[in-house]
């Protein structure tokens, strides 16, 4: 990392650089796991093939097994995303001690960094597989588009605000020149995430990280035929989260399944803001 970035991601108030012990060791390699069954051989795995702080790889692990536990994450490839992505190069200098505990956290400019258990849940439920193509609304810290580049290696995101966008950029430079070249495949823009991009269109999964009372038609638009969404739905500061599923019949017709992945529990998030002439102006909902 320069000299520029260090100053200017230091300046912002992101985790430090000095969280890594050194540059990752080797190539990436998508045949390669840590070892999920044992905190001390997980610790040795990822300092010798990652290069990662063993403080934090204890933390991530601990945080592991409650996904485990509360049904958060279920399957052996989505528990290889979440154990491989240093969710604390992703949290502000100020939330560093914080980085594995259950709720979101702060990252400026009004939004959070989704807690762990619903990021793991709402992943896991789209399963992403080798090749499709993932678009995520809200990019924010950049831990999630990060997440899903450990599953896939299309990976589309929104940021709507411009400043965020350009941080998690310096965020994303500084950790592929340290060999996480797995980020490279994340392709992003600054814009209204509401309208999604249709130029990458169509994508196989979509997710949704900030709420919004109704499914943006463009987004159904823009999922392939028996596609996956998931997105927070519901008025403001209570949302539910709904996968939504995109069925095609014989005939050649649509229709949208729906279901509630916390089972009526409500969960608070962010809002999704609107874009207009440039500037930020209320939110999309109706």
């Amino acid at each position: 990392m320069d000299r520029r970035t260090f100053l200017a991601l230091s300046a912002a108030g992101i985790g430090w650089p000095s969280l890594a012990l050194a540059a990752v060791p080797g190539p990436y390699d998508w045949n390669a796991a840590p070892p999920m069954d044992d905190r001390a051989r997980y610790i040795d795995w990822m300092v010798t093939n990652r290069g990662e702080n063993p403080d934090f790889l204890g933390q991530r692990f601990d945080r592991f097994l409650a996904l485990i536990a509360h049904s958060d994450i279920w399957n052996d490839r989505n528990k290889r995303a979440f154990l491989l992505t240093p969710r604390e190069r992703f949290v502000t200098a100020a939330n560093l001690s914080r980085t594995y505990q259950v709720h979101y956290l702060d990252i400026g400019f009004g939004v959070t960094i989704t807690g762990p258990h619903s990021v793991a849940r709402m992943t896991n439920t789209i399963d992403p597989q080798m090749g499709e193509r993932v678009l995520e609304i809200g990019t924010g810290s950049g831990y999630q588009s990060a997440y899903l580049s450990n599953l896939t290696d299309q990976v589309f995101s929104i940021e709507i605000v411009q400043k965020l966008y350009e941080r998690t950029g310096g965020i994303y430079d500084a950790l592929i020149a340290e060999g996480y070249t797995e980020y490279a495949a994340i392709t992003r823009k600054n814009d209204d995430g509401y309208y999604g991009w249709a130029d990458h269109a169509p994508f196989d999964k979509i997710i949704v990280t900030c709420g919004i009372d109704h499914v943006p038609q463009p987004l159904l638009q823009q999922l392939k035929p028996n596609g996956v969404m998931v997105i927070p739905v519901g008025p403001p500061g209570a949302q539910h989260v709904l996968k939504v599923v995109k069925q095609e019949s014989a005939d050649g017709k649509f229709t949208v399944a729906r279901s509630d992945i916390y089972h009526g529990s409500i969960v608070n998030f962010v809002p999704l803001t609107k874009l207009e002439n440039g500037k930020i102006v209320g939110t999309h909902f109706n």
